[in-house]
């Protein structure tokens, strides 16, 4: 008989991966995009942190207060930019600026 994995724990594992991870968070990312709810982000952040130790640890490696990480990235956080800037470099991801087509200014001569 074939065992089967629960999924949280196969994501979990999976996020171990840098390059799964990157683009778990690029998914997060264009999913609040798409509907302005940055919970789904913000889970997706928890994620990462859960896969990698934790928040305590992250908390310690980061010199962050653990409750105000935990409140952060709940899925009614407002997070500050610092923090997610902060979370996001010690897994060793950063924020970028890209183009999007379908909007693009430039294109459109807005500018």
């Amino acid at each position: 008989m074939t065992k089967l994995r629960n999924f949280k724990d196969v994501l979990l594992e999976d996020l171990k991966d840098p390059d799964y991870a990157r683009v778990y968070l690029s998914v997060a990312l264009e999913e609040y995009e798409h509907s302005k709810d940055a919970s789904s982000f913000f889970t997706a952040l928890r994620d990462l942190v859960k896969a990698n130790g934790g928040l305590a640890q992250l908390a310690s490696k980061t010199k962050l207060n653990r409750q105000n990480l935990y409140r952060a990235l709940s899925a009614k956080g407002n997070p500050r930019f610092e923090t997610i800037e902060t979370v996001l470099h010690e897994y060793g991801y950063r924020l970028t600026v890209v183009p999007v087509a379908e909007n693009n200014i430039y294109k459109n001569n807005k500018i």
